[in-house]
């Protein structure tokens, strides 16, 4: 056998080799293991188009999905509720799709109209994901992750508890990446200014025991010195710097 086909033997066997470790851990039948890579693809189709949108909204998606993920290990979610805490933060702003790009990718500030476009996405985001039943417990954790804890937030008003756990999480890795990262007309904060902000705004803007474990958690991500960062879904060394 030559070179070449045993290195693809290799590759296959690799292939179905984590093929059934995520059927294992996530204890799923041949069939749900087919719908599962069925659903990551349409998970990927959609942020790339995402991406021929807006490069930065992809960009900052990846990295709250990051924030998110880090964070629900930190407080002890299971395999499946990290999973779909991950898709929901891929597909958090999936609704700026619709948004003009005249308002999207305005460089300066936004008008009192165009933050009304703006704040349109959420709902946009729910409806882009509702109309596939799988995508039915992402939808709502992205609609409202513009929801505050005080219930001065949008699209609903939703307070405290009453706002999912999964979009209160999404709320304050958005706010963060929005605050650390580096764009054409800013500098990004750093991690400590950024964690004063959420300490601040900890009880009227965010969950407060969110906010802790936030902190905790990115605390040993900075301290582990790491460039890049991965997710289970979209392959890849991803720039945890947004410059």
């Amino acid at each position: 056998m030559s070179k070449k086909n045993n290195l693809y033997q290799l590759s296959a066997i690799k292939e179905n080799r984590e093929r059934l470790k995520a059927a294992a851990t996530f204890n799923l039948s041949p069939l749900e293991l087919v719908q599962k890579e069925y659903f990551e693809l349409v998970v990927k189709t959609v942020l790339s188009a995402l991406k021929c949108k807006d490069n930065y909204t992809w960009g900052h998606s990846l990295r709250v999905a990051y924030f998110c993920v880090s964070v629900g290990r930190e407080m002890g979610f299971s395999d499946k509720e990290i999973y779909e805490l991950e898709v929901s933060a891929l597909f958090h702003d999936i609704g700026k799709i619709g948004v003009p790009d005249s308002v999207l990718l305005k460089p300066s500030r936004l008008t009192d109209k165009e933050f009304l476009e703006m704040k349109l996405h959420p709902n946009k985001s729910y409806e882009i994901l509702a109309e596939f039943p799988i995508f039915q417990k992402m939808a709502i954790n992205a609609k409202y992750h513009h929801e505050r804890f005080d219930g001065r937030g949008y699209p609903d008003g939703l307070k405290g508890d009453d706002i999912p756990l999964f979009s209160r999480i999404i709320l304050i890795s958005d706010t963060f990446d929005a605050m650390t990262s580096t764009r054409p007309y800013r500098k990004g904060l750093p991690f400590d200014v950024a964690f004063a902000e959420l300490k601040e705004f900890a009880g009227t803007q965010f969950d407060p025991q969110i906010v802790d474990k936030f902190i905790a958690c990115m605390t040993k991500e900075q301290n582990k010195n790491e460039a890049t960062f991965n997710l289970q879904i979209i392959q890849g060394d991803f720039k945890k710097n947004a410059a």
